[in-house]
């Protein structure tokens, strides 16, 4: 499954959330929701589960007769292992007729119980994380084309969908731009991608060049960001992606509610202008004409007032045009990358 190769999970989906409780281990339901509305018929949840996809609850066999065809796993265990209840649910959803897709890091096709479900009821178990391709070291040679990749002080504030409005926007003003996803729920919403962080690290940068080949001079490949330099567990994955991608534009993506990285107690948010300092400095090894097109910030949690205020003073700080891409969309970042780098 390469950049070009596309996935074939049938749709409508039925998204499982679990028993998660909290909204930060669903981006992938979320992703699917919003990005793919159509497709989402409703979430089937286990009892205590404390996250709302806002769509209809929905058992396995409702979902069936509601037009569905796969159950996509929407959320996210930490070390991405199947909860064995939750293999009971997956058990119970092909039993109904349900084709499986999941993103995590535990193969579908290595559960005994669903494998053997799978062959009994001609189903389709989809490990979307586990492409069967292997991927030679990076090169660091430049490729022709250009690319943008969108970076963050944090994991899970916004990366993904700030790349697919980029990429449709960029579409929509007559720019030549395709969205490259690199992790499993950008996989499922565009069809194709690499899932950056299950390749082995050496070759992590080497898929990252795979992911965006050698295009047209004008050709924009908006590359989905992952992880963040400042995080503990995933800095790894991050410093391969923006090696690789040798972006030509970079923007950063921040949570200003947040002040440590989440989950890891201790561990500050960086300042906004060594964040910016850090992400250039790994970016130039690759590209030194690497720079900054501007600053997305996740605004969700605060008010209309209090939203407006935080994109202001962040622009005036940087000196960056600043974008909430749900609430002020992203056309302005994408007028700068005109004026920057031309139509």
């Amino acid at each position: 499954m390469n950049a070009a190769t596309p996935l074939q999970i049938e749709q409508p989906y039925l998204l499982y959330l679990g028993d998660v409780a909290q909204d930060l281990y669903a981006k992938t339901a979320f992703g699917l929701r919003d990005w793919l509305p159509g497709a989402c018929v409703g979430q089937f949840r286990r009892p205590g589960c404390g996250v709302d996809a806002l769509l209809p609850d929905m058992t396995p066999a409702e979902a069936v007769r509601a037009g569905a065809k796969t159950l996509v796993i929407g959320v996210a265990s930490v070390g991405g292992s199947l909860p064995a209840a939750w293999i009971d649910d997956l058990a119970a959803a092909m039993r109904a007729g349900l084709h499986v897709a999941s993103g995590m890091h535990q193969r579908l096709v290595d559960v005994p119980v669903l494998l053997e479900l799978a062959r009994a009821h001609a189903l389709h178990l989809h490990d979307v994380r586990h492409n069967g391709r292997t991927y030679p070291v990076a090169t660091g040679q430049k490729r022709t084309g250009r690319r943008l990749l969108t970076v963050g002080t944090d994991c899970a504030l916004g990366k993904k969908y700030t790349a697919l409005a980029l990429a449709r926007e960029m579409q929509a003003q007559g720019l030549s731009a395709h969205f490259r996803a690199t992790g499993q729920t950008g996989i499922l919403i565009s069809g194709s991608g690499i899932p950056l962080d299950a390749v082995v690290v050496d070759f992590a940068a080497g898929a990252a060049e795979a992911l965006s080949p050698v295009n047209t001079p004008n050709h924009w490949d908006v590359i989905e960001g992952q992880g963040s330099l400042f995080h503990p567990g995933y800095a790894g994955v991050t410093l391969a992606l923006v090696h690789g991608s040798q972006p030509d534009a970079l923007v950063l993506c921040h949570d200003p509610t947040r002040h440590e990285i989440a989950g890891y107690p201790g561990f500050p948010i960086p300042s906004l202008e060594a964040a910016l300092a850090s992400y250039l400095g790994a970016a130039r090894l690759t590209n030194p004409q690497a720079d900054f097109l501007g600053v997305a910030l996740n605004t969700a949690t605060l008010s209309a007032t209090d939203s407006l205020n935080a994109l202001e003073q962040t622009e005036r700080q940087l000196g960056l045009p600043c974008v909430d891409p749900i609430r002020t969309g992203v056309a302005r970042l994408v007028t700068a990358l005109k004026l920057a780098y031309g139509p």
